[in-house]
């Protein structure tokens, strides 16, 4: 397994244990991986797309200057990504060349979106394809919606009653397609229906600004999820937690990954029940599930806060 970790300060490639740097020159947004092909979004360089494995990094003309929030592949390998101000481009070439959307900025919620850090915009924070239709993704806005499309991008399905308005991931599962996980500002959301109802099962939880969640591959009832009190403690101040919640059950807190300088994890879910979790405390792997966990690397900078993570066989 390789891992592709995401911080501010550049992108380190794990395998076996090693720890390599790659693009220390830019800052990191998100990660995405298709075979060879690895793509990194940074916030002032655009896209860096591999083509040997994460080896070597080139730019991306179409996205010389943009910032890059969200990367995303489809399951027919469409490779999607989200900008700041909110936009989704699509690529059918690998990542070579990219093009826009309709615009997400059409909605008619889009008047109510904001970045409270920056409350003059707004980008997409996550996207997520559909397991089982290339055509159908789950675009989440920071802040203020969750939005679908079923044709690409080509319309775009308005955010419900109900549903998330700051989700920071969306997870999905192959064995459950219709089913999607939302860790959220406002809490943590589940939809059963591909996002036209929503629950918050959050009994348990002693945290509600959610930042990441993942569903193990073997169950898709097995979730783990990180969380916080609020945006300071998960980016910056620390006190960060990771929960676990099997089906029938509430929300428990694993202390394997704890303290109070973590930051909130990036989650991922690997082969069976295994999940990683990235963090300033280091790639941490658990086989059962979220139960027990195991430090797999720290190579970086321990104050900084991860920005994204995936995975290669």
């Amino acid at each position: 397994m390789k891992a592709f970790c995401a911080f501010p300060s550049g992108l380190f490639v794990v395998e076996d244990g090693e720890v390599r740097e790659r693009l220390g020159d830019v800052t990191p947004t998100c990660v995405a991986v298709s075979g060879d092909t690895v793509c990194c979004g940074t916030s002032d360089a655009g896209i860096r797309r591999s083509v040997d494995g994460g080896e070597s990094f080139h730019r991306v003309a179409d996205f010389e200057r943009a910032h890059v929030t969200a990367l995303a592949v489809g399951p027919d390998g469409t490779w999607w990504a989200g900008t700041e101000p909110s936009a989704l481009y699509r690529s059918d070439d690998g990542g070579r060349a990219w093009r826009e959307t309709a615009p997400l900025t059409n909605l008619d919620s889009s008047d109510e979106w904001s970045f409270p850090p920056r409350p003059d915009t707004h980008h997409v924070r996550w996207v997520r394809p559909r397991p089982d239709d290339g055509d159908a993704l789950a675009v989440a806005i920071e802040a203020g919606a969750l939005v679908r499309t079923t044709d690409g991008g080509d319309t775009w399905r308005e955010r419900v009653p109900g549903g998330p308005l700051d989700a920071h991931t969306i997870a999905t599962h192959p064995g459950t397609p219709d089913r999607l996980y939302a860790a959220a500002g406002d809490g943590y959301h589940e939809s059963p229906d591909w996002g036209e109802t929503w629950e918050t099962p959050e009994s348990g939880l002693e945290h509600t600004y959610c930042w990441s969640v993942a569903a193990t591959e073997r169950d898709p009832d097995t979730r783990v999820l990180s969380a916080a009190s609020g945006p300071r403690a998960a980016h910056s101040e620390g006190g960060a937690a990771v929960y676990r919640r099997e089906a029938g059950t509430d929300w428990t807190r694993v202390p394997a990954i704890s303290g109070d300088d973590l930051l909130a994890p990036v989650l991922a879910a690997g082969a069976g029940r295994t999940v990683y979790a990235l963090s300033n405390h280091g790639l941490h792997r658990s086989t059962d599930g979220g139960r027990t966990w195991r430090r797999v690397a720290l190579g970086y900078a321990p104050e900084e806060r991860a920005t994204g993570l995936a995975l290669a066989p």
